[in-house]
């Protein structure tokens, strides 16, 4: 199997269909949507695993499991996190996760209620996951609402931000032969942007219809997985999709497709009037663009200037060459 994500049809065959099958009362996470609840219960939950390696994952774990619950206008109780370390790890950098976790939790403003932490041979770095549990409250929820034909796309903020802030972060020596560190360091403060409760109860208020958050295999992996959701084709001006100047130059000195790059702090959103949905959230103080639409058939379409190809199924996040 690849590294990273599995494949669509490997989520589908070995996952999706083994819990379909066995919990008709569950209606599991499906492409294009990151959480799942008890039909009878109404309880909801969201998991975010981080392996890379990189120091400050826990917060990354936290903020990511949390907002896919907020991206569907759910309430969040509690976050908890499972914390998997090599047997070399020191006490110090264990309290640094925990750290990092708790600071996530109040960041987003939510419990974080402790988890489970052991150490174990299996693993050569800390393996944590995050799970995040929620209920859907008195406002108005996404979850059983999907996109559909005829919606314009809205991509909020900027893509590649998680993959460009953890890259300047932990490669901040490489980056500085080529970058004044000035120009690493706004890249690396990205991840202020990556607690989406904010962004996603705005978006609802303004008539979201569907919420992605984006993140693993950045916004092309999003796309395609809204276009699943949907069940239809899409047709996406690629110059119109908002990136940082950073994320460019951060790219290019990887050599990595920014629009595989992890893009935690963005959304991806289906709306009847895109225009006006980005309108609105501007006004709000949140950069947002409409990019395209979504259309009947089956193809995903990208256009850029006279040339347009299809979008191709999601690959490996651009990220696991460099961390």
């Amino acid at each position: 199997m690849r590294t990273g994500k599995i494949t669509e049809n490997a989520l589908k065959r070995s996952v999706l269909k083994e819990i379909q099958t066995k919990y008709k009362g569950l209606k599991s996470a499906a492409v294009g949507s990151d959480c799942a609840f008890s039909k009878e219960k109404k309880v909801f939950s969201a998991v975010c695993p981080v392996s890379y390696g990189i120091s400050d994952g826990a917060y990354y774990a936290v903020c990511k499991a949390a907002g896919a619950l907020f991206c569907q206008g759910l309430v969040v109780d509690h976050v908890t996190l499972s914390v998997l370390l090599p047997v070399e790890f020191e006490e110090r950098a264990l309290k640094q996760i925990i750290r990092d976790a708790v600071a996530a939790a109040r960041d987003v403003g939510v419990t974080y209620s402790g988890g489970h932490t052991e150490t174990t041979g299996a693993v050569n770095r800390p393996v944590l996951t995050a799970n995040a549990v929620g209920y859907q409250g008195g406002g108005r929820a996404l979850f059983d609402e999907k996109p559909v034909a005829g919606q314009d796309l809205v991509v909020t903020r900027w893509v590649g931000l998680e993959g460009t802030a953890m890259l300047a972060k932990e490669k901040l020596v490489e980056l500085s032969s080529r970058y004044p560190v000035p120009f690493i360091e706004e890249a690396a403060a990205f991840k202020k942007y990556i607690a989406l409760r904010q962004d996603a109860e705005a978006a609802i208020v303004e008539g979201a219809a569907a919420i992605h958050d984006l993140s693993q295999g950045g916004v092309f992996a999003g796309l395609w997985e809204m276009g699943v959701r949907a069940g239809c084709g899409m047709r996406v001006d690629l110059k119109k999709i908002p990136i940082r100047q950073e994320t460019i130059e951060i790219c290019e000195f990887f050599e990595l497709n920014p629009y595989q790059l992890l893009s935690g702090g963005a959304m991806l959103i289906a709306a009847d009037d895109g225009e006006k949905l980005a309108d609105a959230l501007v006004r709000r103080g949140i950069p947002a663009v409409m990019i395209g639409s979504l259309t009947s058939g089956n193809d995903r379409i990208l256009v850029n200037d006279d040339e347009e190809r299809f979008l191709e199924m999601p690959q490996s996040d651009a990220i696991l060459t460099v961390l």
